[in-house]
């Protein structure tokens, strides 16, 4: 009678102390960064010292390290909306009398992470690729701050689109009284796959603002992370992604404007 309650407590108190975790690893890394300072570019913008080389350093060395802050910042991120999702996992597989809940929700979560792990990979190339770029076409330098608003409107453009609403749908679904899963890893592993698969078309847009404005500004992270957890938590979260579209439209119209001296 007392394993449930106990079971309950021991899961969210793991995932509170892996965010608390995370998130305070994720901070000290923005403060360490932004001290660093930022490189001036042409068109009257500072990019990120987080895609060069610092002397002494190798790609390899700074490769690693990004992916490493990458991972421990997805899970800062990304943990307030998954865990609800990993707890009704953990629900359905123990409506099949499975055993190692504890074992299989872990599973989930990995195969969740690496999606996105996968995803750094692909960022930190296509980062340090387009800053080599800047560095060497300052023509090119000069349209990033319209480029940003431009790509700031599109992200917002997205929220009301059908791909944006089915998988948000996906992302919101869990495992209901009459769906139960089978309680072994192959299954585990696919479902974080699936998981991380949907979350990644669902907030692609948002993770997108969240790299071209600042990976370091905590203040646009907390943002993106207010956002993403209440369109996937909020009651209404098809209705809720749409707000933060007309929300993110008018920033990326603002920004237009200021790059054009408009505003």
């Amino acid at each position: 009678m007392n394993s449930r309650p106990a079971s309950q407590r021991a899961f969210f108190g793991v995932s509170t102390l892996l965010f608390t975790a995370s998130a305070t690893v994720t901070i000290v890394w923005c403060g360490s960064m932004s001290a660093m300072g930022e490189m001036p570019m042409p068109g009257g913008w500072s990019m990120s010292m987080a895609w060069m080389r610092m002397c002494g350093q190798t790609w390899s060395t700074v490769a690693a390290a990004f992916l490493g802050m990458w991972i421990v910042m997805m899970v800062a991120m990304m943990l307030p909306s998954l865990t609800p999702m990993l707890w009704h996992y953990r629900q359905a597989v123990g409506r099949t009398g499975g055993t190692h809940l504890g074992r299989l929700t872990a599973l989930v979560g990995v195969g969740y992470f690496f999606v996105w792990t996968v995803v750094g990979m692909a960022t930190f190339v296509l980062g340090v690729g387009l800053a080599a770029a800047l560095t060497q076409f300052p023509a090119l330098a000069r349209a990033v701050p319209i480029a940003v608003g431009v790509v700031v409107l599109i992200a917002g453009a997205l929220q009301f689109t059908a791909l944006k609403a089915r998988h948000l749908a996906c992302c919101r679904a869990a495992p209901g009284p009459g769906r139960a899963l089978l309680a072994d890893a192959g299954t585990a592993w696919r479902y974080g796959l699936r998981l991380g698969e949907h979350c990644i078309y669902c907030s692609g847009g948002l993770m997108t603002i969240l790299l071209i404005i600042g990976v370091m500004d905590l203040r646009v992270m907390a943002a993106v992370v207010a956002a993403m957890t209440a369109e996937r938590l909020a009651p209404a979260g098809e209705r809720v992604a749409r707000a933060i579209g007309v929300v993110v439209v008018g920033v990326g119209l603002l920004l237009i404007a200021r790059a054009a001296g408009l505003g």
